[in-house]
C-alpha cells in the first residue's frame, strides 16, 4: 500500500545549478527537439548518435531538450521537433504521445516500431491473457517453487491489447523507415527541417529492414 505521508520528488524537480545566462540564451534561440522512446530497443537513439561528428553541426542549430541524452524528464518548452521511437504499448505510451503531440509542432516517427509496430507487434497476434501466461505463468525461465504471479499494480502501466504504430493514436509527419535507420538518414531529415527545406530522404540511404 502506497505510503501517503511520504513526498514523492522527482529528479527534474531536484535543485540544480543554473544556467549561464547568456548561454542559456544561446539554446533557447536554438531550434528545439524533443526526443522519447516507447516500445523498443533504443537502437535508433543510437542511430542517431551514429550521425558522429556531424552531429556538432546539427547542434550548431538545434537544442535537445527532453530524451534519453540529457536525462530531462519532461518536455520544458514548446518545441518545434519531437523525434519519437518505439510502438504504443501501454496507457502510459498513448499518454506520453499525445503530450508531446500537444508540446511539438513537427513529429517523426522513427524506426521500424514506431512506423509500423517492430518486433513488438509480433505479439499482436496472441491473444493478450496467452502472453501474459507464457511470460509469468508457464515462461520456462520461471525460478522453480516461486510464486507465479502476473505482476499488478494500480502504478504499473496498463498494457494495451495490440501494439500500435504511432500514427494509430496521433497525427505523425514524417516517418523514418529502418531496423533502425541509418544515423545518415536521420541526420538527413533533421537536417532539412531546421534548414526550412521540404524533407527529401534518398532511397539509397534510406531502409526498410
Amino acid at each position: 500500500m502506497k505510503d501517503e505521508s511520504v513526498t514523492e520528488i522527482f529528479s527534474h524537480e531536484l535543485p540544480a545549478t543554473a544556467w549561464d545566462p547568456a548561454k542559456k540564451a544561446i539554446e533557447d534561440a536554438k531550434i528545439q527537439v524533443a526526443m522519447i522512446g516507447f516500445c523498443g530497443c533504443w537502437g535508433c537513439h543510437l542511430s542517431f548518435l551514429d550521425m558522429d561528428e556531424a552531429i556538432l553541426g546539427l547542434l550548431e542549430k538545434v537544442t535537445i531538450t527532453r530524451s534519453s541524452f540529457t536525462d530531462l524528464k519532461r518536455i520544458p518548452h514548446h518545441c518545434t521537433i519531437g523525434f519519437i521511437e518505439g510502438g504504443i504499448a501501454n496507457d502510459e505510451n498513448i499518454e506520453v504521445l499525445e503530450h508531446y503531440r500537444e508540446n511539438c509542432d513537427i513529429l517523426i516517427s522513427v524506426g521500424a516500431c514506431a512506423v509500423w509496430g517492430g518486433t513488438p507487434a509480433m505479439r499482436n497476434v496472441v491473444p493478450l491473457e496467452e502472453c501474459f501466461r507464457e511470460a509469468y505463468i508457464d515462461s520456462p525461465t520461471a525460478v522453480p517453487g516461486a510464486k507465479k504471479t502476473i505482476p499488478y499494480h494500480s502504478e504499473i502501466p496498463k498494457i494495451t491489447n495490440k501494439v500500435m504504430p504511432c500514427h494509430e493514436v496521433v497525427k505523425m509527419d514524417y516517418f523514418i523507415p529502418g531496423c533502425p535507420p541509418d544515423g545518415e538518414a536521420i541526420l538527413k531529415v533533421l537536417d532539412d527541417l531546421v534548414n526550412g527545406r521540404e524533407v527529401d530522404l534518398p532511397s539509397d540511404i534510406n531502409r526498410y529492414d
